[in-house]
Protein backbone atom coordinates (compact mmCIF):
# COMPACT_ATOMS: atom_id res chain seq x y z
CA UNK A 1 0.00 0.00 0.00
CA UNK A 2 1.21 3.10 -1.35
CA UNK A 3 1.54 5.95 1.95
CA UNK A 4 1.96 9.78 0.90
CA UNK A 5 3.52 12.51 2.84
CA UNK A 6 0.84 14.53 1.82
CA UNK A 7 -2.89 13.78 0.48
CA UNK A 8 -4.80 17.55 -0.41
CA UNK A 9 -8.34 16.99 -0.80
CA UNK A 10 -9.82 19.20 -3.76
CA UNK A 11 -7.46 20.45 -6.85
CA UNK A 12 -9.07 23.91 -7.24
CA UNK A 13 -6.36 26.38 -7.78
CA UNK A 14 -5.23 26.72 -3.91
CA UNK A 15 -4.86 22.89 -3.74
CA UNK A 16 -2.75 22.24 -6.95
CA UNK A 17 -0.62 25.50 -5.39
CA UNK A 18 -0.20 24.13 -2.24
CA UNK A 19 0.83 20.29 -4.09
CA UNK A 20 3.53 21.89 -6.50
CA UNK A 21 5.25 23.72 -3.45
CA UNK A 22 5.15 20.32 -1.31
CA UNK A 23 6.47 18.69 -4.12
CA UNK A 24 9.06 20.80 -4.95
CA UNK A 25 10.70 20.40 -1.41
CA UNK A 26 10.72 16.81 -2.31
CA UNK A 27 7.21 15.06 -0.35
CA UNK A 28 5.75 12.70 -1.60
CA UNK A 29 2.07 14.20 -2.56
CA UNK A 30 -1.76 13.02 -4.16
CA UNK A 31 -4.39 14.89 -5.06
CA UNK A 32 -7.59 14.12 -4.76
CA UNK A 33 -10.50 15.81 -6.68
CA UNK A 34 -14.13 14.79 -7.10
CA UNK A 35 -15.00 16.07 -10.16
CA UNK A 36 -13.84 14.36 -13.57
CA UNK A 37 -11.99 17.70 -14.58
CA UNK A 38 -9.42 19.22 -12.35
CA UNK A 39 -9.88 23.02 -11.30
CA UNK A 40 -12.41 23.21 -8.95
CA UNK A 41 -14.04 26.98 -10.00
CA UNK A 42 -11.10 27.52 -11.88
CA UNK A 43 -12.02 25.73 -15.10
CA UNK A 44 -12.48 25.69 -18.48
CA UNK A 45 -15.15 23.30 -19.85
CA UNK A 46 -16.38 22.76 -23.32
CA UNK A 47 -20.52 22.54 -22.74
CA UNK A 48 -21.30 23.79 -26.13
CA UNK A 49 -19.52 21.78 -29.11
CA UNK A 50 -16.54 24.01 -30.40
CA UNK A 51 -17.28 26.67 -27.19
CA UNK A 52 -14.99 26.94 -24.45
CA UNK A 53 -16.66 28.32 -21.14
CA UNK A 54 -14.36 29.66 -18.08
CA UNK A 55 -17.50 28.40 -16.18
CA UNK A 56 -17.20 30.02 -12.61
CA UNK A 57 -13.97 32.10 -12.35
CA UNK A 58 -13.18 34.47 -15.37
CA UNK A 59 -10.37 36.79 -15.22
CA UNK A 60 -7.12 36.80 -13.86
CA UNK A 61 -5.46 39.53 -11.58
CA UNK A 62 -5.49 38.43 -8.07
CA UNK A 63 -2.79 35.52 -8.59
CA UNK A 64 -0.09 35.98 -7.06
CA UNK A 65 3.49 37.19 -8.55
CA UNK A 66 5.25 34.95 -6.55
CA UNK A 67 2.96 32.16 -7.00
CA UNK A 68 3.77 32.57 -10.98
CA UNK A 69 7.76 33.12 -10.45
CA UNK A 70 8.49 30.71 -7.96
CA UNK A 71 6.33 27.73 -9.83
CA UNK A 72 7.43 28.92 -13.29
CA UNK A 73 3.82 29.12 -14.44
CA UNK A 74 4.78 30.75 -17.61
CA UNK A 75 6.91 27.84 -18.11
CA UNK A 76 4.18 25.15 -17.91
CA UNK A 77 1.54 27.30 -20.08
CA UNK A 78 0.31 30.22 -18.61
CA UNK A 79 -0.31 33.27 -20.32
CA UNK A 80 -2.22 35.98 -19.37
CA UNK A 81 -3.08 38.41 -22.49
CA UNK A 82 -4.20 42.29 -20.36
CA UNK A 83 -7.81 43.43 -20.41
CA UNK A 84 -7.33 46.49 -21.79
CA UNK A 85 -10.95 48.82 -20.57
CA UNK A 86 -13.78 48.97 -18.74
CA UNK A 87 -17.20 49.81 -20.39
CA UNK A 88 -19.79 50.69 -18.80
CA UNK A 89 -23.17 52.05 -21.36
CA UNK A 90 -26.14 53.74 -20.02
CA UNK A 91 -29.79 53.49 -20.39
CA UNK A 92 -29.80 56.89 -22.09
CA UNK A 93 -27.60 55.90 -24.73
CA UNK A 94 -24.31 57.92 -23.17
CA UNK A 95 -21.55 55.73 -21.93
CA UNK A 96 -18.07 55.55 -19.74
CA UNK A 97 -15.18 53.67 -20.28
CA UNK A 98 -11.72 53.57 -19.11
CA UNK A 99 -9.15 52.21 -21.21
CA UNK A 100 -5.61 51.24 -20.43
CA UNK A 101 -3.92 54.65 -22.11
CA UNK A 102 -4.26 57.27 -19.23
CA UNK A 103 -4.36 59.75 -21.59
CA UNK A 104 -7.67 58.59 -22.84
CA UNK A 105 -9.51 57.65 -19.93
CA UNK A 106 -8.41 61.46 -18.68
CA UNK A 107 -9.91 62.36 -22.05
CA UNK A 108 -13.20 60.06 -21.03
CA UNK A 109 -13.88 61.06 -17.44
CA UNK A 110 -13.16 65.27 -18.73
CA UNK A 111 -16.27 64.80 -20.65
CA UNK A 112 -17.98 63.45 -17.84
CA UNK A 113 -16.28 65.64 -15.08
CA UNK A 114 -13.58 67.97 -15.17
CA UNK A 115 -13.39 67.84 -11.66
CA UNK A 116 -13.55 64.04 -11.67
CA UNK A 117 -10.52 63.93 -14.05
CA UNK A 118 -8.41 65.68 -11.40
CA UNK A 119 -9.53 63.69 -8.79
CA UNK A 120 -9.33 59.79 -10.57
CA UNK A 121 -5.37 60.33 -10.46
CA UNK A 122 -4.99 61.58 -7.26
CA UNK A 123 -7.60 58.88 -6.14
CA UNK A 124 -5.20 56.33 -7.94
CA UNK A 125 -2.08 57.04 -6.06
CA UNK A 126 -3.60 56.80 -2.71
CA UNK A 127 -5.11 53.53 -3.72
CA UNK A 128 -1.90 52.66 -4.64
CA UNK A 129 -0.01 53.50 -1.70
CA UNK A 130 -2.80 51.53 0.64
CA UNK A 131 -2.63 48.66 -1.53
CA UNK A 132 0.98 48.65 -0.76
CA UNK A 133 0.56 48.69 2.56
CA UNK A 134 -1.72 45.83 3.12
CA UNK A 135 0.26 43.86 0.11
CA UNK A 136 2.78 42.48 2.45
CA UNK A 137 0.10 41.12 4.53
CA UNK A 138 -0.91 38.94 1.63
CA UNK A 139 2.49 36.87 1.64
CA UNK A 140 2.40 35.92 5.95
CA UNK A 141 1.34 33.71 7.93
CA UNK A 142 -1.48 35.99 10.72
CA UNK A 143 0.12 36.37 13.86
CA UNK A 144 -2.07 35.17 16.89
CA UNK A 145 -2.36 38.24 18.99
CA UNK A 146 -3.03 36.14 22.04
CA UNK A 147 -0.06 34.33 22.11
CA UNK A 148 2.97 35.32 24.35
CA UNK A 149 4.97 32.53 22.45
CA UNK A 150 7.98 35.04 21.24
CA UNK A 151 7.81 33.76 17.44
CA UNK A 152 3.95 35.33 17.97
CA UNK A 153 4.97 38.78 19.60
CA UNK A 154 7.89 39.12 17.07
CA UNK A 155 5.21 39.06 14.44
CA UNK A 156 3.47 41.57 16.03
CA UNK A 157 6.07 43.90 17.06
CA UNK A 158 7.00 43.71 13.09
CA UNK A 159 3.27 43.97 12.24
CA UNK A 160 3.14 47.36 14.11
CA UNK A 161 6.51 48.64 12.97
CA UNK A 162 5.04 48.17 9.15
CA UNK A 163 2.08 50.22 9.74
CA UNK A 164 4.10 52.78 11.92
CA UNK A 165 6.29 53.24 8.65
CA UNK A 166 3.41 53.97 6.68
CA UNK A 167 2.59 57.93 8.39
CA UNK A 168 -0.25 59.31 10.13
CA UNK A 169 -2.47 60.09 7.36
CA UNK A 170 -2.06 56.75 5.00
CA UNK A 171 -2.68 55.05 8.32
CA UNK A 172 -5.86 57.37 9.29
CA UNK A 173 -7.07 56.92 5.37
CA UNK A 174 -6.35 53.05 5.51
CA UNK A 175 -8.46 52.41 8.69
CA UNK A 176 -11.17 54.69 6.80
CA UNK A 177 -11.38 52.54 4.11
CA UNK A 178 -11.36 49.48 6.10
CA UNK A 179 -14.45 50.38 8.09
CA UNK A 180 -16.82 52.21 5.19
CA UNK A 181 -18.88 51.63 2.57
CA UNK A 182 -17.62 51.65 -0.90
CA UNK A 183 -20.35 53.66 -2.40
CA UNK A 184 -19.56 56.33 1.43
CA UNK A 185 -15.68 56.26 0.35
CA UNK A 186 -16.14 56.94 -3.55
CA UNK A 187 -18.58 59.92 -2.46
CA UNK A 188 -16.02 61.75 -1.24
CA UNK A 189 -13.73 62.01 -4.23
CA UNK A 190 -16.18 61.90 -7.16
CA UNK A 191 -19.34 63.65 -8.68
CA UNK A 192 -19.86 61.32 -11.67
CA UNK A 193 -22.56 58.60 -10.69
CA UNK A 194 -21.90 56.09 -12.81
CA UNK A 195 -17.80 56.39 -12.02
CA UNK A 196 -18.68 56.10 -8.38
CA UNK A 197 -20.99 53.07 -9.33
CA UNK A 198 -18.66 51.13 -11.51
CA UNK A 199 -16.13 51.29 -9.75
CA UNK A 200 -17.74 50.28 -6.19
CA UNK A 201 -19.07 47.39 -8.08
CA UNK A 202 -15.34 46.02 -6.94
CA UNK A 203 -16.37 45.98 -3.42
CA UNK A 204 -19.45 43.85 -3.78
CA UNK A 205 -18.60 41.26 -5.96
CA UNK A 206 -19.01 37.96 -4.34
CA UNK A 207 -20.11 39.20 -0.96
CA UNK A 208 -24.13 39.38 0.00
CA UNK A 209 -23.43 43.34 0.86
CA UNK A 210 -24.45 46.56 -0.79
CA UNK A 211 -22.56 49.30 -2.16
CA UNK A 212 -23.68 51.30 0.47
CA UNK A 213 -22.99 48.79 3.77
CA UNK A 214 -20.11 49.38 5.62
CA UNK A 215 -16.62 47.11 4.95
CA UNK A 216 -17.45 46.85 1.16
CA UNK A 217 -14.16 49.71 0.47
CA UNK A 218 -12.04 47.14 2.02
CA UNK A 219 -13.33 44.50 -0.70
CA UNK A 220 -13.06 47.32 -3.09
CA UNK A 221 -9.62 47.09 -2.20
CA UNK A 222 -9.23 43.44 -2.22
CA UNK A 223 -9.59 43.80 -5.94
CA UNK A 224 -7.68 46.58 -6.48
CA UNK A 225 -4.63 44.93 -5.24
CA UNK A 226 -4.76 42.46 -8.62
CA UNK A 227 -1.83 43.10 -10.34
CA UNK A 228 -0.07 42.00 -13.85
CA UNK A 229 3.80 42.71 -14.16
CA UNK A 230 3.64 44.95 -11.34
CA UNK A 231 0.88 46.85 -12.74
CA UNK A 232 -1.89 47.18 -9.94
CA UNK A 233 -5.12 46.73 -10.63
CA UNK A 234 -4.76 45.52 -14.12
CA UNK A 235 -7.09 42.57 -15.10
CA UNK A 236 -6.06 39.71 -17.93
CA UNK A 237 -7.64 36.98 -19.86
CA UNK A 238 -5.33 33.70 -19.33
CA UNK A 239 -5.32 32.27 -23.01
CA UNK A 240 -7.46 29.35 -23.00
CA UNK A 241 -9.60 29.84 -20.04
CA UNK A 242 -9.12 30.19 -16.55
CA UNK A 243 -8.95 26.07 -16.89
CA UNK A 244 -5.25 27.09 -18.02
CA UNK A 245 -4.22 28.37 -14.63
CA UNK A 246 -5.16 25.32 -13.25
CA UNK A 247 -3.44 23.73 -16.29
CA UNK A 248 -0.30 25.36 -15.24
CA UNK A 249 -0.22 24.79 -11.52
CA UNK A 250 -1.15 21.25 -12.37
CA UNK A 251 1.89 21.11 -14.57
CA UNK A 252 4.32 22.63 -12.21
CA UNK A 253 3.07 20.02 -9.34
CA UNK A 254 2.97 16.98 -11.48
CA UNK A 255 6.68 17.82 -13.14
CA UNK A 256 7.89 17.98 -9.48
CA UNK A 257 6.29 14.40 -8.98
CA UNK A 258 2.75 15.49 -7.61
CA UNK A 259 -0.10 12.77 -8.65
CA UNK A 260 -3.59 14.19 -9.07
CA UNK A 261 -6.58 11.82 -9.32
CA UNK A 262 -9.92 13.33 -10.66
CA UNK A 263 -13.09 11.40 -9.65
CA UNK A 264 -11.71 10.47 -6.35
CA UNK A 265 -14.32 12.08 -4.05
CA UNK A 266 -12.94 12.48 -0.53
CA UNK A 267 -15.55 10.79 2.02
CA UNK A 268 -13.56 11.58 5.46
CA UNK A 269 -10.60 12.38 6.72
CA UNK A 270 -9.16 9.44 8.72
CA UNK A 271 -8.22 10.42 12.42
CA UNK A 272 -6.70 8.43 15.42
CA UNK A 273 -5.95 9.65 18.48
CA UNK A 274 -6.20 12.93 17.54
CA UNK A 275 -3.82 12.74 14.41
CA UNK A 276 -5.06 12.91 10.55
CA UNK A 277 -3.82 9.49 8.97
CA UNK A 278 -5.48 9.27 5.92
CA UNK A 279 -8.76 9.86 3.53
CA UNK A 280 -11.27 7.52 2.84
CA UNK A 281 -12.70 8.17 -0.31
CA UNK A 282 -16.90 7.83 -1.60
CA UNK A 283 -15.50 4.07 -3.42
CA UNK A 284 -14.46 3.18 0.26
CA UNK A 285 -10.44 2.96 -0.51
CA UNK A 286 -8.19 4.18 2.06
CA UNK A 287 -5.05 6.00 1.78
CA UNK A 288 -2.74 6.98 4.09
CA UNK A 289 -0.63 9.71 4.79
CA UNK A 290 1.74 11.67 7.25
CA UNK A 291 -0.56 15.18 6.88
CA UNK A 292 -3.64 15.65 5.32
CA UNK A 293 -4.85 19.11 3.74
CA UNK A 294 -8.35 19.79 2.85
CA UNK A 295 -8.40 22.92 -0.03
CA UNK A 296 -12.40 22.67 0.52
CA UNK A 297 -14.20 25.21 2.31
CA UNK A 298 -13.98 25.53 6.47
CA UNK A 299 -17.63 24.04 6.46
CA UNK A 300 -17.60 21.26 4.08
CA UNK A 301 -14.16 20.40 5.61
CA UNK A 302 -14.93 20.03 9.57
CA UNK A 303 -19.26 19.28 9.12
CA UNK A 304 -19.02 16.97 6.55
CA UNK A 305 -15.36 15.57 6.43
CA UNK A 306 -14.61 15.24 9.88
CA UNK A 307 -16.50 12.74 12.61
CA UNK A 308 -18.00 15.29 15.07
CA UNK A 309 -16.66 13.27 17.90
CA UNK A 310 -13.14 14.19 17.08
CA UNK A 311 -13.53 18.34 17.72
CA UNK A 312 -14.46 20.61 20.52
CA UNK A 313 -18.20 21.33 19.84
CA UNK A 314 -16.92 25.45 20.75
CA UNK A 315 -14.73 24.53 17.80
CA UNK A 316 -17.84 23.27 15.67
CA UNK A 317 -19.93 26.11 16.29
CA UNK A 318 -17.65 28.55 15.59
CA UNK A 319 -17.38 26.88 12.14
CA UNK A 320 -21.03 26.58 11.73
CA UNK A 321 -21.14 30.38 12.37
CA UNK A 322 -19.21 31.42 9.81
CA UNK A 323 -21.38 33.35 7.11
CA UNK A 324 -20.87 31.79 3.57
CA UNK A 325 -24.25 33.60 2.04
CA UNK A 326 -23.37 32.80 -1.35
CA UNK A 327 -24.82 35.65 -3.62
CA UNK A 328 -23.28 35.41 -7.47
CA UNK A 329 -24.50 33.54 -10.56
CA UNK A 330 -23.11 33.29 -13.90
CA UNK A 331 -24.12 33.37 -17.35
CA UNK A 332 -22.05 32.08 -20.08
CA UNK A 333 -22.97 32.19 -24.00
CA UNK A 334 -22.68 30.93 -27.25
CA UNK A 335 -23.15 33.79 -29.62
CA UNK A 336 -23.43 33.99 -33.53
CA UNK A 337 -22.06 37.18 -33.39
CA UNK A 338 -20.97 39.87 -31.43
CA UNK A 339 -22.77 41.79 -29.50
CA UNK A 340 -24.26 45.68 -30.64
CA UNK A 341 -24.24 48.11 -27.89
CA UNK A 342 -26.77 50.85 -28.26
CA UNK A 343 -24.25 53.08 -26.73
CA UNK A 344 -21.18 52.43 -29.15
CA UNK A 345 -22.29 50.50 -31.70
CA UNK A 346 -20.16 48.10 -33.90
CA UNK A 347 -16.82 46.38 -33.34
CA UNK A 348 -14.23 48.27 -31.37
CA UNK A 349 -12.35 47.80 -28.26
CA UNK A 350 -14.62 48.41 -26.06
CA UNK A 351 -15.50 44.65 -26.79
CA UNK A 352 -11.76 43.57 -26.05
CA UNK A 353 -11.82 44.30 -21.89
CA UNK A 354 -14.78 44.65 -19.24
CA UNK A 355 -18.32 45.42 -19.82
CA UNK A 356 -20.13 46.92 -16.33
CA UNK A 357 -23.41 46.72 -16.13
CA UNK A 358 -23.73 49.48 -13.40
CA UNK A 359 -25.02 52.81 -14.18
CA UNK A 360 -25.69 54.48 -10.53
CA UNK A 361 -25.39 53.88 -7.15
CA UNK A 362 -29.24 53.34 -6.27
CA UNK A 363 -29.65 50.51 -9.79
CA UNK A 364 -26.80 48.39 -7.51
CA UNK A 365 -28.51 48.98 -3.93
CA UNK A 366 -31.69 47.91 -5.41
CA UNK A 367 -30.55 44.95 -6.76
CA UNK A 368 -28.92 44.46 -3.68
CA UNK A 369 -32.59 44.95 -2.06
CA UNK A 370 -34.44 42.28 -3.90
CA UNK A 371 -31.62 39.78 -2.70
CA UNK A 372 -31.68 40.99 0.94
CA UNK A 373 -35.45 40.06 0.99
CA UNK A 374 -34.69 36.29 -0.57
CA UNK A 375 -35.05 37.29 -4.83
CA UNK A 376 -32.66 37.64 -7.45
CA UNK A 377 -32.22 40.90 -8.56
CA UNK A 378 -34.68 42.09 -11.26
CA UNK A 379 -32.16 43.81 -12.80
CA UNK A 380 -29.17 42.96 -11.87
CA UNK A 381 -24.94 44.01 -11.92
CA UNK A 382 -23.43 42.24 -14.32
CA UNK A 383 -19.39 42.26 -15.17
CA UNK A 384 -19.41 41.28 -18.64
CA UNK A 385 -15.82 39.80 -20.55
CA UNK A 386 -16.23 38.47 -24.46
CA UNK A 387 -12.49 36.46 -24.57
CA UNK A 388 -12.93 35.50 -27.65
CA UNK A 389 -12.44 38.86 -28.73
CA UNK A 390 -8.61 38.66 -27.64
CA UNK A 391 -8.11 34.71 -27.71
CA UNK A 392 -9.85 33.46 -30.77
CA UNK A 393 -9.56 29.58 -29.58
CA UNK A 394 -12.43 30.23 -27.56
CA UNK A 395 -14.79 29.85 -30.09
CA UNK A 396 -15.34 28.64 -34.08
CA UNK A 397 -14.16 30.79 -36.19
CA UNK A 398 -16.73 34.15 -36.34
CA UNK A 399 -18.35 32.97 -33.15
CA UNK A 400 -17.89 34.46 -29.91
CA UNK A 401 -18.27 33.68 -25.92
CA UNK A 402 -19.56 35.60 -23.45
CA UNK A 403 -18.96 35.45 -19.49
CA UNK A 404 -21.56 36.79 -17.57
CA UNK A 405 -21.23 37.58 -13.40
CA UNK A 406 -24.26 38.07 -11.82
CA UNK A 407 -24.96 40.17 -8.62
CA UNK A 408 -27.01 39.02 -6.68
CA UNK A 409 -28.66 35.95 -6.56
CA UNK A 410 -28.81 34.49 -3.08
CA UNK A 411 -28.43 30.87 -2.18
CA UNK A 412 -32.13 31.31 -0.19
CA UNK A 413 -34.58 32.32 -2.46
CA UNK A 414 -37.64 33.37 -0.67
CA UNK A 415 -40.04 31.31 -3.22
CA UNK A 416 -39.45 28.50 -5.11
CA UNK A 417 -35.74 26.45 -5.59
CA UNK A 418 -32.91 27.24 -7.85
CA UNK A 419 -33.74 24.32 -9.92
CA UNK A 420 -36.58 25.13 -10.62
CA UNK A 421 -36.08 28.97 -11.13
CA UNK A 422 -32.84 28.87 -13.30
CA UNK A 423 -33.79 29.48 -16.16
CA UNK A 424 -36.40 32.26 -15.17
CA UNK A 425 -32.72 33.63 -13.77
CA UNK A 426 -30.75 33.26 -17.17
CA UNK A 427 -33.94 34.88 -18.65
CA UNK A 428 -33.69 38.04 -16.24
CA UNK A 429 -29.95 38.48 -16.93
CA UNK A 430 -30.40 38.36 -20.66
CA UNK A 431 -33.31 40.97 -21.13
CA UNK A 432 -31.01 43.01 -18.89
CA UNK A 433 -27.97 43.22 -21.23
CA UNK A 434 -30.67 43.07 -23.85
CA UNK A 435 -31.73 46.34 -22.91
CA UNK A 436 -28.08 48.01 -23.75
CA UNK A 437 -27.34 45.33 -26.55
CA UNK A 438 -30.54 45.19 -28.46
CA UNK A 439 -29.28 42.25 -30.82
CA UNK A 440 -28.05 40.17 -27.84
CA UNK A 441 -31.37 37.89 -27.82
CA UNK A 442 -31.01 37.13 -31.84
CA UNK A 443 -27.15 35.94 -31.62
CA UNK A 444 -27.48 33.55 -28.79
CA UNK A 445 -26.62 29.75 -29.49
CA UNK A 446 -26.12 28.47 -26.51
CA UNK A 447 -26.93 29.15 -22.73
CA UNK A 448 -25.64 28.04 -19.74
CA UNK A 449 -27.02 29.35 -16.49
CA UNK A 450 -24.91 28.91 -12.77
CA UNK A 451 -26.72 29.75 -9.97
CA UNK A 452 -25.43 29.05 -5.98
CA UNK A 453 -26.71 26.24 -6.09
CA UNK A 454 -25.18 24.69 -8.74
CA UNK A 455 -21.52 26.00 -7.69
CA UNK A 456 -22.55 24.06 -3.95
CA UNK A 457 -23.92 20.90 -5.98
CA UNK A 458 -21.15 20.73 -8.88
CA UNK A 459 -18.00 22.63 -7.37
CA UNK A 460 -18.46 21.84 -3.52
CA UNK A 461 -18.54 25.50 -2.88
CA UNK A 462 -20.69 25.66 0.60
CA UNK A 463 -23.76 28.02 -0.49
CA UNK A 464 -22.40 28.97 -3.78
CA UNK A 465 -19.69 31.15 -2.07
CA UNK A 466 -17.17 32.19 -4.26
CA UNK A 467 -14.48 33.59 -1.53
CA UNK A 468 -15.29 30.10 0.42
CA UNK A 469 -16.55 32.69 3.18
CA UNK A 470 -17.31 36.27 3.35
CA UNK A 471 -14.43 38.69 3.05
CA UNK A 472 -15.69 41.04 5.95
CA UNK A 473 -13.80 42.64 8.54
CA UNK A 474 -14.76 40.16 11.09
CA UNK A 475 -13.37 37.46 8.94
CA UNK A 476 -10.09 38.16 7.85
CA UNK A 477 -6.59 37.99 8.64
CA UNK A 478 -6.57 36.23 12.12
CA UNK A 479 -10.39 35.75 12.69
CA UNK A 480 -9.98 33.45 8.92
CA UNK A 481 -11.83 31.06 9.40
CA UNK A 482 -12.09 31.35 12.47
CA UNK A 483 -10.35 32.77 15.86
CA UNK A 484 -7.86 31.16 17.33
CA UNK A 485 -6.78 28.49 13.77
CA UNK A 486 -5.56 31.40 11.45
CA UNK A 487 -2.56 29.42 10.86
CA UNK A 488 -3.52 26.81 8.79
CA UNK A 489 -3.73 24.24 11.27
CA UNK A 490 -6.53 22.86 12.33
CA UNK A 491 -7.82 21.20 16.50
CA UNK A 492 -6.49 17.37 14.79
CA UNK A 493 -3.13 17.38 14.75
CA UNK A 494 -1.47 17.01 11.12
CA UNK A 495 -4.97 18.26 8.97
CA UNK A 496 -4.32 21.65 7.88
CA UNK A 497 -6.26 24.13 5.69
CA UNK A 498 -5.45 25.43 2.39
CA UNK A 499 -8.32 26.94 0.51
CA UNK A 500 -9.32 30.11 -0.21
CA UNK A 501 -11.61 29.99 3.65
CA UNK A 502 -8.46 30.58 5.37
CA UNK A 503 -5.93 34.11 5.21
CA UNK A 504 -5.96 35.95 2.80
CA UNK A 505 -9.08 34.78 1.36
CA UNK A 506 -11.13 34.22 -1.91
CA UNK A 507 -10.47 35.57 -5.48
CA UNK A 508 -7.79 33.36 -8.05
CA UNK A 509 -4.73 33.79 -5.96
CA UNK A 510 -2.84 30.94 -4.82
CA UNK A 511 -1.73 32.90 -1.59
CA UNK A 512 -3.89 30.64 0.77
CA UNK A 513 -2.15 27.31 -1.24
CA UNK A 514 1.24 28.43 -0.74
CA UNK A 515 1.44 29.88 2.99
CA UNK A 516 -0.41 26.49 4.18
CA UNK A 517 2.16 24.76 1.89
CA UNK A 518 5.41 26.56 3.62
CA UNK A 519 3.44 26.63 7.11
CA UNK A 520 3.95 22.11 6.69
CA UNK A 521 7.08 22.71 5.80
CA UNK A 522 8.68 24.64 8.28
CA UNK A 523 7.32 21.96 10.78
CA UNK A 524 7.52 18.79 8.80
CA UNK A 525 10.33 17.20 11.35
CA UNK A 526 7.61 18.04 14.27
CA UNK A 527 4.73 16.77 11.91
CA UNK A 528 6.30 12.89 12.15
CA UNK A 529 6.62 12.51 15.57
Amino acid sequence: MTKYDVIIIGAGHNGLTHAAYLAKAGKKVLVLERRHVIGGATVTEEIYPGFKYSVCSYVVSLLRPEVIRELELAKHGLEVIPLESTFTPLPDGNYLARWADHAETRRELMRHSPTDAEAYDQFGRLMHQMAMAVKPLLAMVPPDPTSLHPRELLKLVRLGRHFRKLGTHLLYDLTKLMTMSSADYLNEWFETEVLKATMSASGIIGTFLGPRSPGTAYVLLHHYMGEIDAVFRSWGWARGGMGSVSGALAGAARSHGAEIRTEAAAAQVLVKEGRATGVALESGEEIHARVVTSAVDPKRTFLKLVEPTHLDPEFVRQIGQIRMRGSSGKVNLALDALPDFAALPGEGPHLRGAISISPSIDYLERAYDDAKYGSFSRRPYLDIVIPSTIDPSMAPPGKHVMSIFVQYAPYHLKEGSWPDRREEFGDTVVDTLSQYAPNLKSVILHRQVVTPWDLEQEFGLTEGNIFHGELSLDQLFFMRPVRGWAQYRTPIENLYLCGAGTHPGGGVMGASGRLAALEILKNWRRLGQ
